[in-house]
């Protein structure tokens, strides 16, 4: 009995680690940092802006006003800060990333970053960098203290319709959405990108719509995805909203604006439809452009849920999926 059990235990001790016995990796978890859809401030509620997060690494996916305090409630630590994705150049969506590039010189973080998003983050990024400059050369103030470069190991990524980006633990898939309309063959075409990002994790897959309209597009890059993080408008509040707060502006650009809040964002009728079309597991509701009514949310989510029949959520900051 003795010699068996010595066998048995030689066997299993020979045995090769798979990946059924390795330690499992943490899940990802995606945190809502700002649920407000800009320019507008609101109380209660900061400037588009996620995370996703596991043990030693950290991903902003946009960057609105607050997002850096954001981030630290959320409990990150700043320099497992690994890379940021920006949907598209509107401020609302990247106001924050001053103060986080910011920090990053102040605690002289040299650990890599990419920034990746849209036509024109290279330019944006180069001009908040040389912004930096004057306080990069400042210093603490010590006689003899050598300045750092605020562009050190920050790498600047710009990606269209039908990009792949793979990086260690997860996979990236990019498409064009329909946030911009602008006359097809036109410079303002050729240039400028609202881009819609799917996270493919493991365990579970993301979508991120950013700003859009709807769009095929973002609806095929949806397609089998566990959950939905997509941007809503409620079109009679935020209307409303516009004609009380920029009674400054021309009659003329507040056709424009009028026509952006119609076409170029979703309608709660549209996120049900794009979700029931493209069979997500689950909808995250976020960027509430114009701010939420009090307790719209159950109307919402009725709204939503006429077409799409799975769990809805209207998000609100600091929430954790």
């Amino acid at each position: 009995m003795a010699k068996k059990l010595m066998l048995l235990a030689g066997l299993l001790l020979a045995q090769p680690v798979t990946a059924q016995t390795a330690a499992p990796q943490p899940a990802y978890t995606w945190v809502t940092l700002g649920t407000m859809g800009g320019p507008m401030p609101r109380p209660g509620r900061n400037e588009p802006a996620n995370l996703l997060v596991r043990a030693g690494e950290a991903h902003l996916i946009d960057t609105g006003d607050g997002a850096m305090t954001a981030m630290a409630d959320a409990g990150a630590d700043y320099p497992d800060l690994r890379t940021i994705w920006i949907s598209h150049i509107h401020f609302d969506h990247l106001g924050g990333l001053y103060a986080v590039l910011g920090l990053r010189l102040q605690t002289r973080t040299v650990r890599p970053l990419t920034i990746y998003g849209p036509p024109g983050i290279k330019e944006i990024v180069a001009g908040l960098i040389a912004a930096m400059r004057p306080s990069a050369r400042s210093g603490f103030g010590i006689p003899g203290e050598v300045p750092i470069d605020p562009a050190a190991n920050i790498n600047v990524v710009e990606l269209d319709d039908g990009a792949v980006v793979k990086l260690d633990a997860f996979t990236v898939r990019v498409a064009t959405n329909s946030h911009y309309s602008f006359v097809p063959g036109s410079p303002e075409e050729h240039t400028y990108r609202s881009l819609s990002y799917r996270f493919d994790l493991p365990g579970r897959s993301i979508i991120y719509t950013g700003d859009t309209g709807p769009s095929e597009k973002v609806t095929q890059l949806a397609k089998g995805a566990d959950m939905l993080v997509t941007e809503m408008i409620d079109l009679d509040n935020t209307l409303a909203q516009m004609d009380r707060r920029v009674q400054h502006i021309s009659p003329e650009e507040k056709t424009h604006m009028a026509e952006h809040l119609t076409r170029h964002h979703l309608s709660t009728e549209a996120i049900g439809q794009m979700a029931a079309r493209a069979g997500v597991g689950r909808v995250v509701v976020t960027h509430i452009a114009g701010g939420a009514v009090q307790g719209a949310d159950p109307m919402y989510r009725d709204q939503i849920g006429r077409l799409f029949k799975g769990p809805v959520v209207i998000a609100r900051d600091m929430e954790r999926f």
